[in-house]
């Protein structure tokens, strides 16, 4: 394969999220309609999903009409090439029908199922997040910095995000999280994707969700790794698919909490 050229993927990707932005933000703090996917647990969706799911397929159909897209709203569209876009355009519904900005659009590329290109955007906050082969930067308003995990720290010193303790749905789930938090030195709740983007910026340690799907965790991988961290499925399974995640600074950081999580 032809070595992609990374920055016009970063580059078309960042206008994704723009226009995303440009459709999502009329709905938030609007008390818009809720509506409720089926399932085990409240999981709210509005048209600002939508739409902004609409406005990045909009675009990718027009600008790589091969590629294929795999989004949270409208499910997937098969196409001609081994590029893949993954689209989560609103990841944390739950905080944006509560007014809060720590809600997120995530944006992917996965190649023949691996990911390879990722981004963040917050637009309310103007935090954008980016990662690819090459790296991995933040976005403040416009002034961009590379970022880097924090090494060094064993769990006794980590700081841990997680969305919320009660996704912890199984008792083998529950007691694993539980087991975690008890030994590191402070665990923070309620930043969804953000989580995975601070800990990429070295700001935390471990970031970890349970349940989660494709679009939730594949567009931030590239992040986490092109900062140099770490991820894992903690039942063994492709971390890029979903599921159980946690993602760390280190190996030794990573191999400390998948130990205390398997005793």
């Amino acid at each position: 394969m032809k070595t992609p050229d990374w920055a016009e993927l970063t580059r078309f990707a960042i206008a994704l999220a723009e226009a995303s932005a440009d459709a999502i933000l009329p709905y938030f703090r609007r008390n818009t309609a809720v509506d409720v996917k089926d399932g085990p647990v409240w999981d709210p969706v509005t048209e600002g999903d939508r739409a902004g799911e609409r406005a990045i397929r909009a675009l990718i159909e027009r600008h790589y009409p091969d590629h294929g897209i795999l989004g949270e709203e409208y499910g997937v569209k098969h196409g001609r090439s081994p590029f893949t876009w993954v689209l989560d355009p609103v990841d944390g519904t739950r905080a944006f029908v509560s007014g809060m900005p720590t809600w997120a659009t995530l944006i992917g590329l996965t190649f023949e199922g691996s990911p390879v290109l990722g981004l963040m955007n917050q637009p309310v906050v103007g935090d954008m997040f980016h990662g690819n082969p090459e790296g991995a930067w933040h976005s403040y308003r416009g002034d961009v910095s590379p970022i880097r995990v924090r090494r060094g720290v064993p769990l006794a010193r980590a700081t841990v995000g997680t969305t919320a303790p009660e996704l912890y749905r199984s008792a083998e789930d529950q007691r694993r999280f539980q087991d975690l938090r008890a030994r590191a030195q402070l665990t923070r709740y309620g930043g969804d994707s953000y989580f995975f983007c601070l800990m990429a910026a070295g700001h935390i340690d471990i970031a970890m969700d349970c349940g989660l799907q494709p679009y939730d965790i594949a567009p931030l991988l590239p992040i986490v790794t092109g900062a140099g961290g770490v991820a894992a499925e903690w039942t063994g399974g492709d971390v890029a698919k979903g599921g159980n995640v946690i993602t760390a600074g280190s190996q030794p950081l990573l191999e400390e909490a998948l130990a205390i999580m398997a005793h």
